[in-house]
């Protein structure tokens, strides 16, 4: 079963006066990379947050946010008043060296470092809960997205693997015709240099030399990985590592196919393999 890598999930629910919104995105990367912004109230259960959405989400690079807003239009950000009345106090000194509009001292003054202080406040078991549980959704949702995904995923590779099959339908058409070719193609070259030679010696020469170049064993290979990409592609997950393993193996078999070619028309249908298999291949970075 195909899952994307590429997701979106949005979670949000409410707990002691608070709006919790959670929002998940996901990229694809080779490993899992998570980056994890919360409020500082939750920063005690970073390592729980972060080792839940590993275990959910399996790889990616995965930007994780929990947001926390008070419903009533109460805020936890009190102002340090002793703070605030010293720097007052230090630009009111300076007005008079100072000739210009009076600014607007509360404006100005509270932009400056900690003259606004967010309370710690402790978190309830049942807010711990609630934001479990609404992490845990925001997680589905992301999954459900990335199935959705995958599903396309699957059809442009299912589409990849039978053309490759397809083409390879082809080959035999030639194959008759190129060692037809590469026979006449020596013994031509014996004729015009006129040289004697042994005709049953020649004839086991040509066996030997017409088998080195035949692709029989790679066509069975490579018609085997492709049933088996597919296989794989339908009953594993995740199976994206895999079947990138799987495509190196198809495409081994194609090169092989193309360096024993001697024949044009083979070598068209090799190139044409490769290109739907580069196709896969970009696909399948996609694919968790």
């Amino acid at each position: 079963m195909i899952y994307s890598m590429t997701g979106f999930g949005r979670a949000v629910s409410t707990a002691d006066n608070k709006k919790i919104t959670i929002e998940l995105r996901s990229l694809n990367s080779k490993q899992t990379d998570i980056n994890l912004r919360l409020p500082s109230a939750y920063k005690e259960k970073e390592i729980i947050f972060r080792n839940l959405i590993a275990q959910k989400l399996f790889r990616g690079k995965i930007d994780a946010g929990i947001y926390v807003e008070w419903i009533s239009g109460e805020s936890n950000y009190k102002i340090n008043n002793e703070l605030f009345l010293n720097y007052y106090n230090q630009l009111k000194a300076l007005e008079n060296d100072i000739d210009t509009a009076k600014p607007d001292y509360i404006q100005v003054i509270s932009k400056f470092p900690d003259v606004l202080k967010a309370e710690q406040q402790s978190v309830s078991e049942q807010e711990w809960e609630i934001l479990q549980n609404t992490l845990l959704a925001a997680i589905e949702e992301l999954n459900a997205f990335r199935k959705q995904e995958g599903a396309v995923l699957e059809k442009i590779l299912t589409q990849g693997i039978e053309q490759i099959l397809k083409l390879l339908t082809q080959i035999p058409d030639y194959e008759e015709e190129r060692t037809a070719k590469i026979k006449q193609k020596i013994i031509d070259n014996f004729s015009k240099k006129e040289i004697a030679y042994d005709e049953n010696r020649l004839e086991q020469e040509l066996i030997f030399y017409i088998e080195k170049l035949d692709i029989s064993e790679e066509k069975v290979r490579l018609q085997n990985h492709c049933h088996y990409f597919t296989e794989t592609m339908q009953n594993e997950f995740p199976c994206g590592k895999k079947l990138g393993f799987i495509a190196q193996e198809i495409g081994r078999e194609i090169n092989t196919m193309g360096s024993k070619a001697n024949h044009h028309e083979i070598q068209k249908i090799v190139v044409q393999m490769k290109d739907e298999l580069e196709k896969i291949k970009e696909q399948i970075l996609n694919i968790l």
